[in-house]
């Protein structure tokens, strides 16, 4: 089984955004108290946000899962990233009961 690590508020020290030099695309570096970092590139960030959006906005969504497609069609347009994380067609309540039983195994390993 993969190790969960869940992330607070606390365990976050900083986070840099921006366009590195040499770069186009956003860059979200999020550094943790324990020393360790993990950088999303600008689509990653861009896909979490229109969920996360999603999410707090609708009605009657209550969760959603995004899961890696890679896109083809051709040609591709200008800075479009080929990998995308999508919606699926998973029910927010498995979705929802996915979470509570990572939350759960997390905890446990705290």
């Amino acid at each position: 089984m993969n190790k969960i690590q869940i992330i607070r508020n606390q365990d976050v020290d900083r986070v840099l955004i921006g366009v590195p030099e040499g770069h186009h695309h956003l860059r979200v570096c999020i550094r943790l108290t324990n020393k360790s970092s993990i950088v999303f590139q600008e689509a990653t960030i861009a896909n979490i946000l229109r969920a996360y959006t999603t999410i707090k906005t609708h009605p009657t969504i209550r969760a959603q899962e995004l899961k890696m497609e890679a896109f083809t069609p051709q040609p591709l347009k200008e800075g479009f990233a080929t990998y995308q994380l999508l919606e699926t067609s998973r029910k927010s309540e498995d979705v929802e009961e996915e979470l509570r039983t990572l939350l759960e195994m997390g905890a446990a390993t705290t």
